[in-house]
């Protein structure tokens, strides 16, 4: 069995945070978000990293930590789709396609016996939503068995409340609808082309939590709902002095907090300085950063190596002071999981 993570994208929307390090490198509790999903896959499975954007730093990182993987550097972001194709001399058999910027409690070993039960080309993780005027929701039978997508439909119209989790279980016959060396959507061009040629294609919902750490919001949503699982109400970091208070945050390591700050609902990476009786929540703060004495953040961003002054009072801002990283986009390009918000 084998299991490509699509991980070449350039995760545009967590920008700045990106501009300095690959998306599926971002750490949630200290740990890539890539090695989550590493972790949960069955023993055994052959791990494909459909990588593209900063691609050493995977490779280095896997290395370093002896993970044993095939890092597959795409020429060009290829899509959902594209990237699984260029993968397909790795490929044997049944395999998994899993998105590398979603953390969820899907028990794979469960997903693939039940893709196996139905006898499906393709099986496909469904979530649950409230909301289903901002998805694209599945028309799915009695028995698991999927029509169609339909895209944001009205409450009243809404066929399921089932979105698509960004998991998927397919069978090798699957490479045959993929043209080779192109952008592809698994989602928008190869499903439904599956689904009309009457193929089985299934649905497996599962229960639990599901995150698409795709937005700085859910970012820190994923790292509050880890810290709740491991039965933590922070995290620190090796090497850190800590003076004040940390509420449902994570520290990275060789990090200060001074007297009196309260750090709520943040994530801090490695080597960064909180000064004293500084006030941040909701913020993001990456490597290297200063936040000096008497600060107060809210919905912040501060890209590495950036240094906020002293008594600087910022809310829902991106903090970069630097150019725009050499051949980083600036606009979202390639949206892997088309369907979802």
């Amino acid at each position: 069995m084998q299991a490509v993570i699509l991980a070449g994208g350039y995760g545009t929307r967590l920008a700045p945070l990106t501009y300095t390090k690959a998306k599926p490198m971002l750490p949630l509790l200290n740990k890539p978000m890539i090695c989550y999903i590493i972790d949960a896959l069955p023993s055994g499975t052959e791990i494909i990293v459909a990588s593209n954007y900063r691609n050493d730093e995977i490779e280095e990182y896997f290395e370093e930590n002896g993970i044993n993987a095939i890092i597959n550097n795409e020429p060009q972001p290829l899509g959902t789709g594209g990237a699984v194709k260029y993968a397909e001399k790795y490929i044997d058999g049944t395999f998994l396609v899993l998105n590398s910027d979603i953390i969820s409690s899907l028990n794979f070993r469960k997903f693939i016996q039940y893709h196996m039960k139905k006898e499906a080309i393709v099986t496909i993780s469904l979530w649950p939503v409230k909301n289903v005027e901002e998805f694209g929701v599945v028309d799915i039978l009695s028995d698991g068995r999927i029509r169609k997508f339909v895209e944001k439909p009205s409450k009243e119209q809404a066929p399921s409340n089932l979105i698509n989790a960004g998991a998927y279980c397919m069978e090798y016959e699957v490479l045959d609808y993929i043209s080779p060396n192109k952008f592809v959507s698994m989602e928008m061009d190869i499903f439904p082309k599956i689904i009309d040629d009457g193929k089985p294609f299934y649905g497996y919902t599962f229960n639990g939590y599901w995150i698409d750490v795709g937005r700085f919001l859910s970012y820190i949503e994923a790292t509050k709902i880890l810290l709740k699982e491991k039965g933590l109400k922070y995290l620190v970091g090796e090497n850190c002095k800590v003076s004040g208070v940390l509420k449902t945050s994570t520290l990275g390591n060789n990090c200060e907090v001074g007297k009196n700050a309260l750090v709520k609902n943040c994530i801090v990476y490695d080597n960064c300085k909180i000064g004293e009786n500084v006030e941040m929540e909701n913020c993001i703060i990456a490597e290297n950063c200063v936040i000096e004495e008497n600060v107060r953040l809210k919905d912040v961003v501060v890209g590495e190596e950036e240094r906020i002054e002293k008594n600087a009072i910022i809310e829902n801002k991106k903090i970069w002071s630097k150019p725009l990283p050499e051949g980083y986009p600036k606009k979202q390009i390639g949206n892997p999981l088309k369907r979802r918000k």
